[in-house]
């Protein structure tokens, strides 16, 4: 295939469940580069319509008055093609930390290195008469390492490069303000209604009915599965060491509301 030019891709990150929890997790949201304009300028309106200037987050889902700015935010992902959601989950007991060095800071920072390579790698095969570049934008890493953006920077191109022969295809990774990037905070309502199913919390009833906004979305009776792993809209990738345990979870399809192109994303 000839190459038309390079692929630029914006990933905006979170993590959830770093903090004593049974389960933590990570999220990506990608939209091309030049679609970070569109986005931005939809989430004004949007905010605008329904008078909500709070930073959007999952942990500030608590309200039903809400619901409605939230439940047409979701309706907007799921209607643009050119937004897609995957996310790593990963069940602490079943982590083997004789391999991370006895260090659960490590572990985590692997498996946030992990989705990503996962996922850039799956980019690359797919689209591969193209180059790519991937500008990551993440929340401020919860890490007693100072350079943790700069190291997984250094970590994926590294791993990527072995593969894809000195691509070098990550650009940056840049820890940015979630307050002040869209990106992040829609990362983190996703990642956040996801998580509440392995977190098993009491939920507000405008959790709830964000989480059932989503499911309605993908086909689901309600969130309490993963997908599998050719889910390209939205995938939930649950990860624990299956030579030492099952599963023990539902994998289920998924039958999208909005029909996904599983070719290009405009």
């Amino acid at each position: 295939m000839k190459n038309i030019g390079i692929r630029r891709w914006l990933i905006s990150c979170d993590e959830s469940g770093i903090h004593g929890s049974a389960h933590y997790g990570f999220g990506s949201l990608w939209m091309k580069w030049q679609r970070r304009g569109d986005f931005a300028g939809h989430i004004r309106e949007m905010r605008g319509r329904h008078k909500y200037f709070s930073e959007i987050k999952w942990n500030t889902v608590n309200s039903m008055r809400t619901v409605p700015f939230y439940e047409e935010l979701i309706e907007y992902f799921f209607q643009r093609k050119w937004l897609v959601f995957h996310c790593l989950v990963v069940r602490k007991a079943a982590v083997r930390k004789e391999l991370h060095d006895n260090d659960w800071d490590l572990a985590r920072r692997k498996h946030y290195t992990m989705l990503l390579t996962n996922k850039m790698r799956k980019a690359l095969r797919r689209f591969s008469g193209r180059k790519h570049q991937f500008r990551i934008h993440i929340d401020t890493i919860a890490s007693s390492y100072a350079k943790a953006d700069e190291a997984m920077e250094v970590i994926t191109n590294n791993v990527l490069n072995k593969e894809f022969r000195n691509t070098s295809p990550v650009h940056s990774i840049i820890t940015r303000d979630s307050s002040d990037t869209p990106g992040i905070q829609l990362c983190d309502l996703m990642l956040g209604a996801v998580m509440e199913t392995w977190h098993k919390r009491a939920v507000h009833p405008a959790k709830k009915a964000v989480r059932q906004c989503i499911a309605h979305h993908l086909g689901w009776p309600e969130m309490d599965a993963d997908t599998y792993k050719t889910e390209r809209k939205f995938n939930i990738w649950y990860f624990l060491d299956t030579t030492r345990e099952n599963r023990g979870v539902v994998t289920r399809p998924v039958k999208l509301k909005y029909p996904y192109p599983y070719g290009n994303i405009n």
